[in-house]
């Protein structure tokens, strides 16, 4: 697989974290805000986002609850290495791209031996449908 695929698709699982999260964020009430939530750590924030990822993806490949609960280990653990590359490796590109396709391919490898075979193969045709409507709703906010 080339570099830019396995870059989009990094992409593409952040991306899916960061723009699941604003969206629920904004269907809270508004009232129901305190000034606790603002405290909340990186760490809870990932898993959030990690959460909101896994339950897109629940919905749309008809996961199980078990492969939805591993499905997010999977990906908070992806985020948290992601972050920790990028503050790893700065501004070396070249280091920084190998930790991204090598935490990718892990990442990948892992929802595919979570997944039955349809299911996987279902989530890399919606991948840039997926995208596109994050970027749909990032124009809109």
């Amino acid at each position: 697989m080339t570099l830019r695929f396995w870059l989009f698709a990094l992409l593409l699982i952040t991306t899916l974290a960061t723009g699941c999260a604003r969206r629920n964020r904004a269907k809270k009430d508004t009232a129901s805000s305190t000034p606790v939530e603002a405290l909340r750590t990186a760490e809870e924030v990932r898993r959030e986002n990690a959460r909101d990822l896994a339950s897109v993806m629940t919905e749309e490949l008809q996961l199980r609850e078990d492969q939805t609960l591993r499905i997010r280990q999977v990906l908070a653990s992806t985020v948290e290495q992601v972050n920790a590359a990028q503050t790893k490796f700065g501004t070396d590109k070249a280091g920084l791209t190998t930790a991204l396709r090598r935490i990718n391919a892990s990442s990948e490898a892992q929802l595919k031996q979570i997944m039955t075979p349809e299911q996987y193969k279902q989530y890399q045709v919606r991948k840039p449908q997926i995208q596109q409507k994050l970027r749909e709703q990032k124009a809109g906010n």
